[in-house]
């Protein structure tokens, strides 16, 4: 019997797909990539048509030889790393080592890891495709030019330990021009008037807003704008002047792609993309399933695309019509438009089976891995149902020669929200039913001042939208990139938006000065192109390497002969050292902020950086702060641990109890409704 090694990258990944093969089958994890460009140097030859030098990754040793041992003991060797130009490459790197032709047909490629996706890529092996190749290296290459041209610069000319990268830049000078629109800002007074009416009864009251006065838009921008608007219709009579009726449909999403999953399970989640993608990859890569073993429940999560295979529209339909009926399904499958230049060799990501409901499999699953999988289950059955229809009215009202006007709807037929909650028709105004020229009653009147709010600051959400609407970045970038600017300290989180700090700010202004191209987002979006143009079109990969690298080396020998040298100033705090008697001040490290002495290396005092919040100790009266767990979860303790032991993961509220006076916490979970007292002594006091 033939021996067959299979090669994949992960263990996880591995023992999933063992399940489906035979015993004449093994199967090895590499562990990722098993070479890339060394650390230590440039590793690109510009001299010799950018050739890269491959080097083994440190700490791949023992895996690589494990490999090369089943190698030898197998009669065929098929790669079957991920469906992507990542991993395409891992594939290609891990030929090379094995010494394989890479023209043979040694390539599988499965999009989910069931049994019947194995056996079918096990049928269909294919040689591997070198356009995939040469648009990664192509991508490392430039992304190694970058880094390993203006990093050293920034090092010597602003401060050591700085980076720079060609996705990363243009993502910390978004947040910049955000940060420097938001300080510039100056609000503007406008105010809106509202009328409470009703017909009959009060309870049946709705609400209108003024539109205009005269046939022309009202525009309130003071206190005493607003004071004569009321003086004009004070007294005055409000009659029905308009009805329209009439019907609205509201269609389904289409199934989500790596950064459309991203935004969502940060904006209904609260995740993080890292959280985000740590618990997708688990799902794809294989789940241990109470009475079924290890599989793989959703397709690949690193996609653009927005398509769905035959075979899951028609199981997808099936399950529709199953569970609620044949109302609930449109007459032909939807299919969806994916973006420009998505790869629609892909799939959407979608859950591998369809009947495996998430609540089918909640006890297997991690809490994040249930979260993320119920995202992903409704977001795709949702896309293959019914239009949501609605009944729409909307009502004008005249008082003297003003205008009030109102829209609402009624929600007739739910669809596609059988499935996928929303309260957006909740937050519609519910109009009684009227008739024209009926006089309403006034009751009450509510003016209310406003003013102009700046740009929102970016949360990781909004800054993923905004880099793939410029055509920046591609599906494996965002999470890195994201990472890589938190790490270095360029940037920090507020709550969940995304601030510059002043050392962003300040590598911000050196990129945007001597490396406008680097930073600039139409060229980076065009360099974009010109890399996938690589796979898609056959575009000579060290061309587009030429061009982008000969106005790159104009660019840095531009700034070794004019940049000065710049003095970073470090953010001094209150807090004295107790060796040394200076000012502490605020570092950044690997993990985040902590505090330094200045008089480093004569005083090497650190210690970490207590987040106040600003509330008091219900035990010892020391200031509670905010401290993290290693894995990033937040709590709250007292400052003077280990003196006092308090702690708590509870969140101090805005309220006080009324009994002590002290703080009330917010409890997680469902363990109460309301704040609670974690005073002891207090006799309002919650365990907590």
């Amino acid at each position: 019997m033939a021996k067959y090694l299979v090669i994949v990258e992960s263990p996880a990944k591995a023992k999933t797909i063992k399940k489906f093969l035979g015993r004449s089958y093994k199967v090895e994890a590499s562990m990722g990539h098993v070479r890339d460009l060394p650390k230590s140097q440039m590793g690109v030859d510009k001299e010799r048509g950018f050739e890269p030098k491959f080097i083994t990754i440190r700490g791949k040793g023992p895996v690589l030889e494990k490999i090369r041992k089943e190698a030898k003991d197998a009669d065929r060797i098929l790669l079957a790393t991920d469906p992507d130009r990542e991993g395409e490459a891992i594939s290609w790197h891990l030929a090379y080592i094995l010494d394989m032709d890479a023209e043979s047909p040694c390539r599988i490629e499965f999009n989910e890891i069931t049994k019947d996706a194995i056996k079918r890529a096990i049928k269909n092996p294919r040689p591997i495709d070198s356009r995939l190749v040469e648009a990664q290296q192509a991508r490392r290459i430039v992304d190694r030019l970058v880094g390993y041209e203006i990093s050293p610069l920034l090092w010597k000319k602003v401060k050591k330990g700085l980076s720079a990268g060609r996705v990363q830049s243009v993502a910390l000078k978004l947040i910049c021009d955000r940060e420097d629109q938001i300080d510039s800002f100056v609000p503007q007074e406008y105010w809106r008037l509202f009328a409470s009416l009703y017909k009959r009864n009060r309870k049946d009251s709705f609400k209108v807003e003024l539109h205009s006065r005269g046939g022309k838009k009202v525009t309130i921008g003071t206190r005493a704008e607003m004071d004569e608007v009321l003086k004009d219709i004070d007294g005055k009579e409000f009659v029905v002047s308009d009805l329209k009726k009439g019907k609205k449909t509201r269609s389904p999403y289409p199934p989500y792609t790596t950064s459309s999953l991203q935004q969502d399970a940060h904006n209904k989640l609260g995740f993080t993309v890292k959280r985000t993608m740590a618990a997708a990859q688990q799902l794809y890569e294989g789940i241990d399933i109470k009475g079924a073993g290890s599989e793989g429940l959703i397709t690949y999560m690193r996609t653009d695309s927005v398509r769905v295979s035959e075979v899951a529209l028609h199981h997808a339909r099936d399950f529709i019509v199953g569970e609620w009926g044949k109302d609930f399904l449109p007459d032909t499958p939807r299919y969806y438009k994916g973006k420009k230049g998505a790869q629609e060799a892909h799939e959407a990501i979608r859950p591998t089976a369809v009947n495996r409901t998430p609540e089918s499999v909640k006890a297997s699953l991690t809490p994040d891995q249930f979260k993320i999988y119920s995202l992903i289950w409704k977001r795709f059955v949702a896309s293959q149902m019914n239009d949501a229809r609605y009944d729409t009215q909307s009502v004008s009202v005249e008082c003297g020669n003003y205008l009030f006007k109102a829209s609402g709807l009624i929600l007739t037929f739910k669809g596609f929200l059988q499935v996928l909650d929303d309260d957006a028709e909740k937050k519609q105004e519910r109009i009684p039913p009227l008739d024209k020229g009926d006089a309403l009653k006034l009751k009450k009147l509510e003016d209310k001042q406003y003013f102009t709010q700046p740009p929102a600051r970016y949360t990781e959400a909004s800054l993923i939208k905004s880099l793939e609407d410029d055509g920046i970045g591609r599906p494996s970038t965002y999470a890195p990139v994201i990472s890589t600017i938190l790490q270095r300290g360029y940037v920090e989180k507020e709550k969940k938006s995304l601030v510059p700090t002043y050392l962003g700010k300040v590598v911000n202004e050196v990129m945007t000065e001597y490396f406008r191209d680097i930073v600039d987002v139409d060229f980076t979006a065009d360099m974009e192109e010109k890399l996938d143009e690589i796979e898609e079109k056959g575009l000579e990969w060290r061309k587009v390497v030429e061009d982008f690298y000969r106005p790159l080396e104009s660019m840095v020998e531009r700034a070794e002969k004019k940049m000065e040298k710049i003095v970073i100033k470090e953010e001094e705090t209150n807090e004295v050292c107790e060796l040394c008697g200076k000012k502490l001040v605020i570092k950044h490290g690997k993990y985040g902020r902590f505090l330094a002495c200045p008089g480093f290396p004569e005083c090497r005092n650190t210690k970490p950086l207590l987040e106040k919040v600003g509330v008091k100790c219900p035990k010892c009266a020391g200031e509670i702060v905010l401290k993290r767990t290693k894995r990033g979860r937040i709590f709250y303790g007292c400052s003077r641990y280990p003196n006092c032991d308090f702690v708590t993961w509870n969140k101090p509220s805005d309220k006080k109890c009324s009994q002590c006076g002290e703080q009330l916490w917010e409890m997680k979970g469902k363990k109460a409704k309301e704040p609670v007292c974690l005073n002891e002594k207090c006799q309002n006091f919650h365990e907590g």
